[in-house]
C-alpha cells in the first residue's frame, strides 16, 4: 500500500486518544491514526507482543507519538494495566479506535458449518467482538463526556461471503455490540459507532481464503468500480470522532465504494475483473 498524504488541519486539536490493532503500515486502525494526528490528536497506541512492537514503534515515532501500552485483550489483568498506564500519563481521553479482529486460519476457509469448531468459534467472539465491549467499558471510565468511540466491521456480517465463515458471525456481533454502547454512553455525548470497511489489503486479510478472487469481485462489482482506499476508511473515522460527527451514534456506516448498495453487478466489468470471455 502507497503511503499517502493526510491534509493538515485542527479539527482534533487538543484530544487524546487511544488506538487499539495497528500491525504494521497497511493497517486500516494505522491509517485512521495518521488522519488523527495530522489533524492534531494526541495519540496511545496498544501492542501485543515484542514482534508487533519492533514494527509498531517505528511508525508511531514518526508521528511523534511515544505512548504505547502492551495490552492482550484477552486477559483481564493486562487490560486493567493497559488502561491504568494511559490513565495515569494523561488522566482522560476523548476517544478509541478499536480495530482488533481474530479467528484461526483454519476457520477462515471452506464449509462454515463444517471448519467451525467450538473452541474457534468462542475465540473469534471473544477476541473481535468481545474486546471492544471490554475497552469500550474501560475506556468509558476515563473518557470525557462528548467523546467518541469507532469500531471496523466488514459486510461479512450482513451476507455470506465465501470462507470469512466465523468472522461474519463475530462481526455481526460487533455491530450490535456496538448499538447497545451507543445507547448506554449516549446519554453522555459520547458516540460509539463502526465502520464497515471494504477489503484492504491488511494482515487480516491476506487470511481469508479465496482473498484474491473477494478483491476481483470487488472491484468489478462496486458502484465505484474499485477497491477501497483506506484514506475514505481514516475520513470516515474523522468525521466520527471530531465534532463534524455530533448526533451520529449507533450506526454501521459502509465504506466500501458502493458496493454493499448493488444488487447485481454490471455485466461487462464483471466479465473483464474475473476473466470471463462474453
Amino acid at each position: 500500500m502507497a503511503e499517502q498524504n493526510f491534509p493538515q488541519g485542527t479539527l482534533m486539536a487538543g484530544k487524546r486518544g487511544l488506538i487499539m490493532g495497528v500491525a504494521n503500515k497497511n493497517s486500516i486502525a494505522w491509517a485512521i491514526a495518521r488522519q488523527l494526528a495530522t489533524q492534531g490528536a494526541e495519540l496511545a497506541f496498544t501492542y501485543q507482543g515484542d514482534a508487533l512492537e519492533r514494527r509498531v514503534r517505528p511508525l508511531i515515532e514518526g508521528i511523534g507519538a511515544d505512548l504505547m501500552v502492551q495490552c492482550d485483550v484477552t486477559d483481564d489483568a493486562s487490560m486493567d494495566s493497559a488502561f491504568a498506564a494511559i490513565e495515569k500519563k494523561w488522566g482522560k481521553i476523548d476517544f478509541l479506535v478499536h480495530s482488533i479482529a481474530f479467528a484461526g486460519k483454519e476457520q477462515l476457509a471452506g464449509s462454515f458449518i463444517e471448519q467451525t469448531t467450538r473452541e474457534g468459534f468462542l475465540s473469534a467472539m471473544n477476541i473481535s467482538a468481545y474486546s471492544f465491549v471490554d475497552a469500550a467499558r474501560r475506556a468509558s471510565h476515563i473518557m470525557n463526556d462528548g467523546g467518541g468511540m469507532v469500531t471496523l466491521t466488514y459486510l461479512g456480517s450482513e451476507r455470506v461471503i465465501p470462507n470469512y465463515n466465523v468472522m461474519g458471525v463475530a462481526k455481526a456481533a460487533l455491530e450490535a455490540s456496538t448499538r447497545y454502547l451507543a445507547a448506554d454512553l449516549g446519554p453522555r455525548g459520547i458516540r460509539v459507532n463502526a465502520i464497515s470497511a471494504g477489503p484492504i489489503k491488511t494482515l487480516a486479510a491476506a487470511g481469508i481464503g479465496s482473498g484474491r478472487h473477494m478483491f476481483r469481485f470487488n472491484k468489478a462489482a462496486a458502484a465505484m468500480q474499485d477497491n477501497t482506499d483506506p484514506m475514505g476508511v481514516a475520513g470516515a473515522a474523522l468525521y466520527m470522532l471530531s465534532d463534524l460527527g455530533l448526533s451520529c451514534t449507533g450506526e454501521t456506516h459502509h465504506v466500501d465504494g458502493g458496493f454493499h448498495a448493488i444488487g447485481m453487478p454490471q455485466e461487462a466489468p464483471l466479465k473483464a475483473s474475473l476473466g470471463i470471455e462474453s
